[in-house]
């Protein structure tokens, strides 16, 4: 866990604008769950996952409630479905911190951030390819270029079981081939032996089965529904039978976005897929859903190694220096704010020198200078900061107007 300070604070405020106004246009508004929830809600996820196992942070709380941090939100989304019980379709959106208590690496983090979006109650491929649609398209407003979409189907519960069940027993016919990390996964979970990135244990994945053999036709008229529909929109894929995300409830499509920039072994800035057994899980309805999560940081890493949507500055528009005391440039800064410019000033009487280097530092467009001079004529002068533009006098009643024009 770590602060974040300006100016990359204000990147990742910019971040869920940019993927604020992507989803918005499609319909989708914003949910703001709690941090805390039952710790029931996130034992649906999957009892054999490790976010449930070994990386939640949970506890008992002073009402003797078994409570836990949010590790994702998805759970607490369709929590709140059940619990409000809106018209369907529902299209949301969030953004917020999770917490997992896992080894901290590059791009990863015990609290860590994501934005992501949910459709409950619609289980048409169309929705599928949406769901997909806006994430590559948030990827692309941010300006990265090398992503990869992968995607996979995991079929019906039904055909995943059988899926599960076959790949169980080929890994196990093969024990002595895996490394002892994969060997441990297959206690809890075989499907998360395909996410290995292990070279000791890619001869062994290569030859396992694949969902693609237990597939009935209606899973297969989906998934292909789909795949024509990224054909329609023109948003390149690659088919990746060994795609199967990390947690239980997912059904049907399956989908991540790589970034081309960074390591294989943790490459996924986000990713998703279909569910149709979570809300139910919760006390609902029986309820389809699709949605994916978009992490943060890593995605910002990502931007950092395509040299895009880079950290940006406060956005000061004009610096207020002033050796008259202070009070008419507390007056001053004050208007021009309520006018609508993004101002600073130096405190504490500082020399014309510092509060100059002060003026610079802030990014401003111009300085204000105030001195006495000034202030027993009514007027304010109008320095450059970022230009060739000669400095330039002017009443204190006329001061807006002329900023005005040069900053438009």
């Amino acid at each position: 866990m770590r602060d974040i300070l300006p100016p990359e604070s204000g990147r990742w405020s910019s971040f869920v604008d940019v993927f604020r106004s992507t989803v918005s246009s499609a319909g989708y508004g914003q949910v703001i769950a709690p941090l805390l929830e039952d710790i029931g809600v996130f034992h649906r996820v999957g009892e054999a996952t490790d976010v449930v196992t070994k990386e939640m942070y949970d506890f008992v709380d002073k009402g003797d409630r078994h409570v836990a941090l949010r590790p994702e939100q998805t759970a607490s989304i369709c929590r709140a479905f059940v619990q409000h019980r809106p018209a369907t379709p529902w299209k949301v959106w969030y953004t917020g911190p999770n917490f997992r208590y896992e080894k901290p690496q590059r791009g990863r983090y015990r609290q860590f951030e994501q934005v992501g979006i949910e459709v409950l109650g619609a289980d048409d491929p169309d929705v599928d390819v949406e769901v997909i649609a806006l994430g590559w398209d948030f990827l692309g407003a941010l300006g990265l270029r090398r992503v990869t979409l992968l995607v996979n189907t995991l079929g019906e519960s039904s055909e995943r079981e059988s899926f599960v069940s076959s790949l169980e027993s080929y890994l196990r016919s093969r024990l002595g081939d895996l490394s002892e990390e994969s060997v441990a996964t297959l206690e809890r979970n075989p499907l998360r032996v395909l996410d290995s990135k292990r070279e000791r244990d890619q001869a062994v994945i290569s030859g396992a089965p694949t969902i693609m053999e237990f597939l009935g036709e209606s899973s297969k008229s989906h998934f292909d529904r789909v795949l024509r529909g990224l054909d329609l929109l023109q948003i390149p894929y690659r088919i990746d039978n060994r795609l199967v995300r990390g947690l239980d409830y997912y059904r049907q499509t399956t989908f991540e976005f790589a970034g081309g920039t960074l390591e294989s072994a943790q490459n996924a800035l986000g990713g998703g897929g279909r569910y149709d057994s979570l809300v139910e899980d919760l006390g609902g309805p029986a309820t389809p859903g699709i949605g994916f999560a978009i992490g943060l940081d890593r995605t910002l890493l990502a931007c950092d190694d395509e040299g895009v949507f880079p950290a940006f500055d406060l956005g000061i528009d004009v610096f207020v220096v002033d050796t008259a005391g202070g009070s008419e440039a507390l007056r001053l800064t004050n208007q021009l704010r309520r006018e609508g410019f993004r101002v600073d000033r130096a405190f504490d009487n500082r020399s014309m020198k510092s509060q100059m280097k002060a003026a610079d530092r802030s990014g401003a467009r111009y300085a204000v200078i105030l001195g006495e001079d000034e202030v027993r004529a009514g007027t304010a002068l109008i320095k450059p900061l970022r230009s060739d533009e000669d400095q330039q006098s002017v009443s204190s009643g006329d001061l807006a107007a002329r900023l005005m024009e040069k900053i438009q």
